[in-house]
């Protein structure tokens, strides 16, 4: 009996296996995160990430620039404000720091698709994500009014898509209400709709300073354990208004994308956050693995899992990336 070759000479040519590779990553795929603080000429490299900074209005601008020769033409934003209170007020008081680098980046930048994060965790004292009362616990009426206000804030600056990450119950039908009202009725929602109490947030919460300050978030972000509860979380945020849902993070999560990517009928963003980037700078800073390997090993296991768009700090890098694999 003659033994078929089950694709054996598929995989022998190089060429071959490209034409008929199942998963392509394209830079189009991506969505580069970015991090502004106040001030004039910051740029503040984060040491938990390699590679990524803090930075200034104007400096943000500058690294911009730099976007087309990387064919990026997306990205996220996360405001680390100097002033912070109990209700997180820098985060939709007048001229706050998204709302003028939204409009600085628009009016400089009108073709790069600016998405805006909103929470309250980098703009209140405590490190949560909403209002606290009296007992501590999180106030979800309350947030979503202000969640709401920093919504508008940003919509009005120019924000492409508004981007709920706090995970409070019934947040985005309350801001879809309001933006629909101020006339945003065209501005998509992005839900952050399954989104993990994650071991893997580490870095970001130094880059961004918003670690909480007692307690944890485990009453309002989901269980890791839970998966069924990821596809109800994702139907309710549908339902409300939400045009685009994210899974967060992306490796540890791969089946909840794929639940979600075979589930649903909407185009589904997924986080390769922070301690994922981390994790393999860490490996090739160390020389314990090839970095740019491990990067699109792991951007295309996001994207086979069924990812329609990836947020990944490696955005930038992966024209570099893919040019010095092919060399």
């Amino acid at each position: 009996m003659k033994i078929p070759f089950k694709g054996r000479r598929l995989r022998a040519n190089a060429m071959v296996r490209e034409l008929v590779r199942e998963t392509t990553v394209e830079v189009s795929d991506l969505i580069q995160p970015y991090f502004v603080v106040d001030g004039n000429n910051r740029e503040e490299p984060i040491e938990s990430m390699p590679g990524i900074s803090r930075y200034s209005i104007d400096c943000l601008l500058k690294d911009l620039d730099s976007l087309s020769f990387c064919e990026i033409n997306k990205i996220i934003l996360f405001g680390v404000p100097e002033t912070k209170d109990s209700q997180g007020s820098s985060a939709w008081s007048k001229g706050n720091l998204v709302e003028r680098a939204l409009s600085e980046i628009k009016r400089r930048f009108p073709n790069i698709t600016v998405i805006a994060d909103v929470c309250l965790c980098a703009y209140t004292d405590h490190g949560h994500c909403g209002h606290l009362s009296q007992s501590g616990t999180v106030d979800n009426q309350k947030t979503l009014e202000l969640l709401a206000k920093a919504s508008l804030s940003y919509a009005h600056a120019g924000a492409d898509i508004i981007a709920p990450s706090d995970m409070m119950d019934g947040r985005i039908g309350f801001i879809r209400q309001a933006l629909d009202a101020n006339g945003f009725e065209y501005t998509p929602m992005l839900s952050y709709a399954a989104k993990y109490c994650s071991a893997f947030y580490g870095p970001f919460r130094d880059a961004a300073h918003s670690s909480p300050k007692r307690g944890d978030r485990k009453t309002y972000q989901m269980d890791v354990s839970n998966r069924r509860e990821a596809a109800r979380e994702i139907a309710a945020d549908i339902s409300e208004g939400a045009d685009m849902i994210m899974v967060k993070p992306a490796l540890a999560y791969l089946d909840i994308i794929r639940l979600a990517k075979s589930r649903f009928n909407v185009p589904v963003f997924a986080y390769q956050v922070s301690g994922e980037y981390s994790m393999i700078r860490a490996m090739g800073e160390m020389g314990w693995g090839d970095e740019n390997a491990l990067a699109l090993e792991t951007l295309t296991s996001i994207k086979r899992a069924g990812a329609d768009k990836i947020i990944t700090y490696f955005a930038k890098s992966f024209k570099q990336m893919i040019s010095e694999g092919q060399s």
